[in-house]
């Protein structure tokens, strides 16, 4: 034989092996140029190349790890150009799920006591955003329920899609990705993390510490719409909200529209019921303090008057000007009385004296002393008109009486709110007090 017939024998020899499951730790796990991955898979007596395809892996989407192992399906075959005996891998799961569940709750343990699951760190859900992120992939039926769903409850909701690969040992990055990119740009109130749900390996990448990382570092509320499972993933538990399908996820972040106009219209029917009674009880009492005022306000006016008439008549009463004819009369008597007894006196005299001379010098006298009487009148009235009120009002002053009559002297004498009449050179007038300030 030749080496190719020999080659091409042990290729049909191969044939019984098309189709074989087989149990083993991974290990040497590379990636080729063409996207293809060569790795090795072993037990304790043997060890057996593999290749993953690059087609395979896009449709499994669990890329082999070093140090687990795995249940394989796939058919042994024989490179002749190389020499090679290989497994090509068409199916494989984890089988070592008791391993990475104790992971998983290692790292659930260390993140809760952060405090990365505590409810109070949770951020409220807007309730009408915006723009809505989706983080997931750009394919297939989830982003499709989302929009569908979204766009229905609000048409002309703003959607912003980051794609991320979801599911394989790159989904953890991409969704950590993705979720910056959103908050980088910040577009959106809120971004939802979806997938369609699947095994627990399959969302084994959402339990991963570097996806609760960017959702807890997210500045925007982050919904979490993993699928139907049993089993929460730690996004799920770091998450602002936790949905278990799209179409749920579409609806907890959008209202929906029509329901907000109906609420509206209600709260306008009820609006304008509340304002057209409270304008009619405004109405109602304004009318009740018209009449009250109109049947009030001439017995207002004539107590008004009466007491505006009294304190003219005292002010009358006490004018510096009355004083000073009063005072001017008594003189004028005292003088007269003066003149009286003065004539009494030089008739007296001049019965008693004979002498002209001493006739003309008691006249003399006394019409001196009468000069000086008459000139200290004169002068008295002169101080008197320059400190008289008139005077001092023509020369800008003013005087203040409160309700009584009373001068006001002090700040101290009235208070805020209190009328006060003002006395002005000509005219008067009628105030309230806005402020009190007793200046020492």
């Amino acid at each position: 034989m030749t080496v190719s017939e020999l080659a091409g024998q042990i290729r049909i020899e191969l044939t019984p092996l098309r189709s074989v499951f087989v149990k083993g730790e991974v290990s040497g796990v590379r990636a080729s140029a063409r996207g293809h991955v060569n790795f090795t898979i072993k037990d304790a007596g043997a060890t057996l190349g593999a290749i993953l395809f690059q087609d395979t892996l896009r449709r499994i989407g669990i890329p082999p790890e070093d140090g687990h192992e795995y249940l394989i399906r796939g058919r042994v075959d024989f490179w002749a150009q190389t020499g090679q005996l290989r497994l090509v891998v068409d199916q494989m799961q984890f089988d070592d799920l008791g391993r990475m569940r104790a992971e998983l709750e290692e790292l659930k343990r260390r993140l809760t006591a952060e405090g990365a699951f505590d409810p109070q760190r949770k951020r409220p859900i807007p309730f009408l955003p915006r723009c809505v992120a989706l983080v997931t992939s750009p394919t297939g039926a989830v982003i499709h329920d989302l929009q569908e769903t979204i766009l229905d409850r609000f048409e002309n909701m703003a959607i912003r899609v980051y794609p991320a690969l979801v599911q394989g040992a790159g989904s953890p990055a991409s969704v950590a990705a993705a979720l910056r990119r959103c908050n980088l740009e910040s577009v959106a109130d809120v971004v939802v993390v979806a997938r369609g749900g699947g095994s627990f390996e399959e969302l084994y990448g959402f339990n991963s510490e570097v996806v609760v990382r960017a959702i807890l570092g997210s500045a925007i509320p982050v919904v979490t719409a993993l699928g139907h499972t049993s089993d929460r993933t730690l996004a799920d538990l770091a998450a602002d909200a936790e949905c278990r399908t799209p179409t749920e996820a579409g609806a907890r972040v959008v209202p929906r529209k029509a329901d907000l106009w109906r609420a509206l219209e209600e709260r306008r029917r009820r609006l304008e019921r509340e304002a057209s009674g409270r304008l009619g009880r405004a109405a109602s009492a304004l009318e009740d303090r018209q009449r009250r005022l109109e049947v009030a306000l001439p017995g207002l006016l004539r107590a008004r008057q009466a007491r505006l008439t009294a304190i003219a008549q005292e002010l009358l009463r006490l004018s510096p000007g009355r004083q000073l004819e009063r005072r001017a009369q008594g003189i004028e008597e005292r003088r007269a009385r003066l003149q009286a007894t003065a004539q009494r006196m030089l008739r007296a005299r001049s019965a008693e004296v004979s002498a002209r001379a001493a006739g003309a010098r008691l006249q003399s006298s006394l019409q001196g002393r009468l000069q000086q009487a008459q000139a200290a009148l004169e002068q008295r009235r002169a101080r008197l008109g320059g400190v008289s009120p008139e005077r001092v009002l023509g020369r800008g002053y003013s005087i203040s009486l409160d309700e009584a009559g009373r001068v006001l002297k002090s700040a101290s004498q009235t208070s805020a709110g209190q009328r006060v009449h003002v006395l002005l050179a000509q005219g008067r007038l009628a105030t309230r007090v806005e402020e009190v300030s007793d200046v020492r």
